[in-house]
């Protein structure tokens, strides 16, 4: 398993088994400047080469219109599986899906295993 954290101290990105994670730190207001961080990380980690990608955001308070526009451009991620626990969870990720169209596949989830299951399809 490999490991970097987000910059600014907002979390960590690991790959684990060829599927990226994304951990936000709890309470965590996704801005634009944290979108950059954690793409920034993904990219360290995967040298180019397409992975799927988990983010787990069942902690996060937020995402900013800037944010949600970082996460909507082009990368090297094959898949995006957002993994959530409560309706504010849903909430946001059906915002985020209705008002940008992400570059890559991306599907809420609630159920680790369904989660990666759907994300290893590929």
């Amino acid at each position: 398993m490999t490991e970097i954290p987000i910059a600014g101290d907002r979390g960590i990105v690991q790959l684990r088994t060829g599927v990226l994670h994304v951990q936000w730190i709890p309470g965590l207001a996704i801005c634009e400047e944290a979108a950059l961080a954690v793409m920034a990380a993904v990219n360290d980690l995967s040298r180019g080469r397409s992975f799927p990608m988990l983010v787990d955001m069942a902690a996060t308070a937020s995402m900013s219109r800037g944010a949600r526009r970082v996460f909507a451009l082009p990368s090297t991620v094959a898949r995006v599986a957002l993994l959530g626990s409560s309706p504010v969870d849903r909430a946001m990720a059906n915002f985020f899906l209705s008002i940008n169209a992400p570059a890559a596949p991306t599907r809420y989830f609630t159920c680790l295993e369904e989660a990666m299951r759907w994300l290893r399809e590929a």
